[in-house]
């Protein structure tokens, strides 16, 4: 193996400030980038993407070094601690890397995320996370979704696919091949005396198509004449769309099919094709399209059986993430069927018949299981739960993850009886049942004030009417001279004696 005296890293600690200008970032990008899908080609995974292990050689071009070693180690079983620093260094590591068998899986787009680290680390001279430790870093990235800085003034291509580097969901990410074709197309635009400041504003592409997928996320699969499409509904909705197209045949392109392009597609009943944007349709393929809730006909004990359909290939040849798998699952569409899909905003439980989750769940005071809400869908299917019903305190967990094959959703309709639905009303936030309380003792002291009210009034009236009486009787006894209309008690009372009589 040919000795390097130097990396990337290197050169950086000798310049001042750190940083390096943007035509030589761009120039080491497109290399190492080139190299890196030549890997994926061959499905090995690098993980370790920083500028110290990009080696330079003696004519200032740069060579992809520290190949694939953590990937060679992936499979032996590590503790937990020691297992994150062989998986790559901290300060570069994608969302997914950290527990790759509960948020994976680690894919192509993993290396994406620590590309996109050296790169901002290459600009800025600084090392992304620097002086946190690992601790922290994983609470930035994983718990709190927190994303690298991108410098300002980068031309608005090269921002915008950084800016994709760092999604939290790997799918939306780019590919290697995309950083290549955005990095050879901005070497133009840059000056000649090496300056990358001068570009003016931060305007950037539109991060997302009219769909709500990124860009990158609808160019990593190309249409072609005779594929069967059907209308893409936008992310995480769960409300029924009307689809322009149920289900068509791709029978005419216009130019590159890519997120501008469009397609004629035939839909049965429709004498004239449909022309339609790319970015508004989705393959399908027996039956299954990439995003697809599927479940496993043969359960595996060993991870679970529900999962997110990736990739299907016209061949039927599919790559699915399960909980439990660190990396894609490959198979065929036969081995597959569709499984009930999970919306971020549903609330959901434990089914009646799961006695032990595979993930840590709250109960309620009385023991049954509580109802949360899909705060975020992971790439392999985990869920990640919030219960808004609950008050936390301090350092108390908020969040939990959930097997969807373990889980059911749970909405008024189907919560039997008055008690069932008030109680799920109490899931929607922790102050439902003091506000509720409080409401029923206002209204109490509301209703007996106005009780007290009219028993007040009406004794009043007694009252008066009591009074209006006896005067009315005693005008008629005073009037006729006699007496016999008085009870014997106000005879009593007034001295009238029967003798009197």
């Amino acid at each position: 193996m040919k000795f390097y005296e130097g990396s990337v890293g290197d050169k950086m600690a000798r310049l001042k400030g750190g940083k390096l200008s943007l035509p030589d970032v761009l120039r080491y990008g497109i290399v190492l980038a080139q190299g890196i899908a030549q890997l994926h080609a061959k499905e090995i995974l690098v993980f370790n993407l920083k500028p110290c292990s990009f080696l330079l050689n003696e004519n200032d071009q740069a060579v992809l070094g520290d190949v694939g070693i953590p990937f060679l180690l992936f499979g032996i079983p590590l503790p937990s601690a020691d297992m994150s620093r062989r998986l790559g260094t901290p300060n570069y590591m994608a969302p997914e890397q950290w527990q790759p068998e509960i948020r994976g899986p680690v894919s192509f787009e993993t290396d994406s995320w620590g590309f996109g680290c050296s790169v901002v680390e290459m600009l800025t001279g600084v090392q992304p996370w620097r002086g946190k430790s690992v601790e922290e870093i994983y609470e930035s990235v994983v718990r709190k979704q927190e994303k690298p800085r991108i410098p300002e003034g980068l031309p608005p291509p090269v921002e915008n696919v950084l800016l994709g580097c760092f999604e939290y969901d790997l799918r939306s990410r780019p590919l290697m091949t995309d950083i290549v074709r955005v990095f050879k197309s901005s070497q133009n635009a840059v000056f000649v005396d090496g300056g990358w400041t001068g570009f003016g504003s931060r305007t950037t592409l539109e991060k997302f198509s009219g769909t709500g997928y990124t860009e990158w996320f609808l160019s990593k699969d190309h249409l072609q004449v005779g594929d069967m499409v059907r209308s893409r509904r936008p992310p995480n909705s769960c409300k029924p769309e009307n689809m322009d197209v149920p289900e068509g045949t791709v029978v005419g392109l216009e130019r590159d099919p890519d997120r501008d392009g469009f397609v004629l597609v035939r839909v049965h009943g429709i004498h004239d094709p449909l022309r339609l944007p790319v970015s508004t349709l989705e393959r399908v393929t027996f039956g299954l399209a990439a995003g697809d809730w599927v479940h496993l006909k043969e359960e595996d004990r060993r991870h679970s059986p529900v999962g997110i359909l990736h990739s299907i290939k016209r061949d039927g040849s599919v790559a699915v993430g399960f909980i439990g798998v660190e990396t894609l699952w490959k198979g065929n569409s036969s081995e597959l069927q569709m499984a009930e899909p999970y919306f971020v905003g549903q609330f959901v439980r434990p089914r009646a018949n799961v006695l032990s989750p595979r993930f840590e769940w709250p109960r309620k005071t009385g023991g049954a299981w509580a109802t949360g809400r899909i705060w975020w869908i992971l790439p392999n299917g985990c869920l990640i739960v919030k219960f808004p019903g609950r008050l936390t305190i301090g350092q108390e967990n908020s969040s939990f993850l959930a097997d969807p094959a373990e889980v059911e959703v749970v909405s008024f309709n189907s919560c039997p009886g008055v008690v069932k639905k008030y109680q799920h009303f109490e899931d929607f936030h922790w102050a439902v049942r003091p506000l509720v309380i409080a409401l029923g003792i206002f209204t109490a002291m509301k209703v007996g004030f106005f009780v007290g009210k009219k028993i007040g009034r009406s004794n009043k009236r007694q009252g008066s009417a009591v009074q209006s009486n006896a005067q009315h009787v005693d005008d008629q006894t005073s009037g006729n001279g006699s007496n016999q209309w008085f009870p014997p008690s106000v005879k009593n009372i007034l001295g009238v004696s029967p003798a009197a009589r």
